[in-house]
């Protein structure tokens, strides 16, 4: 009897856990189509073709969702990057690794992409501050691997001066700035936009 039930609580887990990414997926899609003040979960669980009930069963609120929305997204992003880098040996590889992992992930994942963006720019705390306002106290996964990768050029003599924590900020802000820039990404493709950005930032790091 107690295998039984530890097999039913198994299944019904397992159900939770497939329901609960069947309402994330949605709420990507609705982000990514009307953008994050127009999706209500009445408008989500249409996406996902179930009930609001449903959602709420799972969620507490919007805002609830949006929050588990926001870790999955960065939790996506960041485990498709770091399996891309540490599958390199020299620091020059996996800096150049990290750039073209970097965008293509965002290349690949359009609405990923334009969700996280909806969620950070229009989000807010029950403090009413917008997310992209909160400073975060824990240190940002991929911020921190770009730094150790540049630390460990400099270690083996590979990468020049230069101090890490603006080296790191150029960088991500590079790379960011292909999402952000819809002006920029209609001029230059992803592929010529990668390119540049890796033989640019090789120029800067390495040594004299």
């Amino acid at each position: 009897m107690k295998e039984e039930n530890k097999k039913d609580e198994g299944k019904s887990s397992f159900i939770a856990e497939a329901r609960r990414e069947q309402i994330i997926e949605a709420a990507i899609r609705t982000l990514d189509e009307i953008g994050y003040v127009k999706a209500s979960l009445a408008q989500i669980a249409k996406k996902a073709g179930i009930s609001t009930a449903l959602i709420s069963y799972h969620f507490a609120d919007k805002n609830d969702l949006m929050n588990h929305l926001l870790m999955k997204l960065v939790e996506r992003s960041t485990t498709y990057i770091l399996n891309r880098v540490r599958q390199e040996h020299t620091p020059q590889e996996k800096l150049s690794t990290f750039i073209t992992a970097s965008l293509a992930y965002q290349g690949t994942h359009p609405a990923h992409n334009a969700a996280l963006l909806e969620i950070i720019f229009n989000a807010r705390t029950a403090d009413d501050i917008p997310y992209y306002k909160i400073s975060d106290d824990e240190e940002d996964s991929l911020m921190k691997e770009l730094q150790h990768i540049l630390r460990e050029g400099q270690e083996q003599g590979v990468f020049g001066a230069f101090h890490i924590d603006v080296m790191a900020n150029l960088i991500q802000g590079g790379i960011g700035e292909y999402m952000l820039n819809s002006a920029l990404t209609r001029k230059v493709d992803l592929e010529t936009y990668s390119s540049e950005l890796v033989a640019i930032i090789n120029r800067a790091v390495r040594t004299l």
